[in-house]
């Protein structure tokens, strides 16, 4: 052969085995670059949070472990509440217990105008006073109103009462006692107003009954000055005011 054609083909041959070092070198380019992709998707699986999925499931096992606690303590509440309640009831039934001491049906009822026969006299002293008494005809102890809301003749208001009069507590009558209530008729110096005199005199009782009383002979004068006081256990004390 001749040195041109060898050189020929020694060229030929040196440019396939550079193609074939330049064909390798692609295809370890491409086994490189795809190597690191394993480790990039790694990369992104770790970027997913592994460390927030963590710290997630972390925070759901704390709020379920709180959730017990709050259920206990749901729990004592509803205790505490069912306590409180059955301390009520029990005040409740204190309460009811008080109320029925305070209804006794053995203290005596009020008395009524079919009870009691009222009488009215002129007192001896003082001058221009009436003395009235109020004796229990019935069979059982009844309590009298506070005091006698006298009316006399055709009078549109009761008179007041002498509040220095009042007792501590309300005259009570058992069958056959007597009540006392004294009544200044008028001034008696001629101070009073608008003076009349009266035949009638009637005595109304809280449940509505009336008592009719008596006067003494001839009536009574009675003016401006017209005052009662409370009804008491005994005439004198009646007749002070």
């Amino acid at each position: 052969m001749s040195a041109r054609t060898t050189r020929t083909r020694l060229f030929a041959a040196t440019t396939v085995a550079l193609a074939a070092l330049s064909l390798t070198a692609c295809e370890g380019d491409g086994a490189d670059s795809g190597a690191p992709a394993p480790a990039a998707n790694t990369s992104v699986a770790g970027n997913t949070n592994q460390p927030s999925a963590k710290g997630g499931s972390g925070d759901a096992k704390e709020d379920t472990a709180q959730a017990p606690d709050s259920g206990k303590g749901t729990g004592a509440g509803s205790a505490a509440g069912s306590g409180s309640g059955a301390d009520s009831g029990a005040g409740s039934g204190a309460g009811s217990g008080a109320g029925e001491d305070q209804s006794d049906p053995g203290l005596p009822g009020k008395c009524s105008a079919s009870d009691v026969r009222i009488t009215a006299a002129n007192a001896p002293r003082p001058i221009n006073h009436l003395l009235l008494t109020a004796t229990n005809t019935g069979s059982k102890t009844c309590a009298l109103p506070e005091y006698p809301a006298a009316r006399f003749g055709e009078a549109q208001s009761v008179p007041p009462v002498a509040e220095s009069s009042k007792p501590q507590s309300l005259t009570t009558l058992a069958p056959g006692e007597s009540g006392y209530a004294g009544v200044r008729l008028s001034s008696g110096d001629g101070s009073g107003e608008g003076g009349y005199d009266t035949q009638t005199l009637t005595i109304p009782f809280e449940d509505g009954s009336i008592a009719r009383v008596t006067l003494p002979s001839g009536g009574v004068f009675v003016d401006s000055a017209l005052t009662v006081t409370y009804w008491q256990t005994s005439a004198a004390n009646a007749l002070e005011y």
